[in-house]
């Protein structure tokens, strides 16, 4: 039975064409995880912009309230621990505010965190699994 001279030749071009498929759709399967990852911290970046400006404005409207408490402060002394417990609440709700915020903007951290690494974990098993051994 004679062989083909040139099966040899086949044969290391059909492996050269597995490895160069299996780095090709690794290289895809980076750039995918690297998409997913650069969307997450799109979003984290835009949940702590919508945090800031939440703040702000609830901080703003504290203030305002404040301004407005201490104008009427002045038209009465007996009016004035009153006034002193209705701004300190304000003041109180503006650290509940920020306490809010803070809370939300952890949770969102977190939930990126882990989006993050599930895309990492997903893509080690994909990568490993275009690498395990030809059969």
């Amino acid at each position: 039975m004679a062989t083909n001279p040139m099966e040899p030749l086949l044969q290391s071009n059909e492996l050269l064409a597995q490895f160069t498929g299996r780095a090709v759709e690794a290289f895809s399967l980076l750039a995918d995880a690297n998409q997913k990852l650069l969307r997450e911290l799109v979003d984290l970046s835009a949940s702590t912009a919508k945090e800031g400006v939440r703040r702000y404005a609830e901080i703003q409207s504290s203030a305002v309230e404040a301004v407005k408490e201490g104008q009427s402060y002045v038209k009465g002394v007996l009016e004035s621990v009153e006034t002193a417990q209705r701004t300190f609440k304000l003041f109180e709700g503006t650290a509940q505010a920020m306490s809010r915020s803070a809370e939300r903007l952890q949770v969102t951290a977190e939930h990126t965190g882990k989006e993050i690494q599930a895309t990492f974990t997903q893509l080690a098993g994909k990568v490993q699994s275009l690498y395990t051994p030809l059969t």
